[in-house]
């Protein structure tokens, strides 16, 4: 996919995974500059990356504040985007996960809220991974409408929908690429 960046200044921060590695790799591509470093001024896109695998004992607090401190930075300069990666699990919570789904609950209910807060200037979503690559727990895959995980290309073409800049209309959202997971196609768990 095929946006216009060129020149902007991207910073990632959070987990570090092939999801997180091809969104860089799709902003770099689109001519951003990408860093992790957040003493580098304030950027214009910012990426935070939440496990995407189970993780019982994740608290997602600190990138929460981080958002809101960088949009805060945003704003005073006129615009930005930030994009959280979060699991699907925080949109539909598993059974055998329910730490792990209220943190990505809890995160998602963080977008929503600097989303109100943060408007009109900055523009914050999420993007909900399901099983994706080596991402999600490996029995989401058997209740996938589309039959196959995804590639972590999928995900990174939907940071780059959210942080295009003809993308003028959209904030607070959480775009689920997770295969159809989240619509409830076979589920028992």
């Amino acid at each position: 996919m095929e946006i216009e960046i060129s020149g902007q200044s991207a910073r990632v921060a959070g987990a570090e995974n092939a999801i997180l590695a091809a969104v860089v790799a799709a902003l770099k591509a689109n001519g951003a500059t990408v860093s992790r470093s957040p003493g580098e001024g304030t950027p214009d896109i910012l990426v935070l990356s939440h496990p995407l695998s189970p993780e019982a004992a994740y608290r997602p607090e600190a990138l929460a504040l981080e958002a809101e401190t960088v949009a805060r930075a945003m704003a005073a300069q006129g615009g930005g985007r930030i994009v959280h990666l979060v699991s699907a699990a925080g949109l539909v919570p598993m059974r055998r996960h329910p730490a792990w789904s209220a943190a990505m609950a809890s995160a998602i209910a963080s977008v929503r809220a600097l989303a109100m807060v943060c408007g009109p200037a900055v523009r914050v979503n999420a993007v909900a991974v399901g099983r994706v690559g080596e991402a999600g727990d490996e029995a989401m895959l058997s209740h996938v409408p589309l039959g196959q995980a995804g590639k972590p290309e999928d995900v990174a073409n939907a940071v780059l929908f959210l942080v295009d800049p003809l993308n003028s209309y959209t904030t607070g959202q959480t775009l689920a690429v997770d295969g159809g997971w989240t619509t409830g196609y076979g589920r028992n768990f």
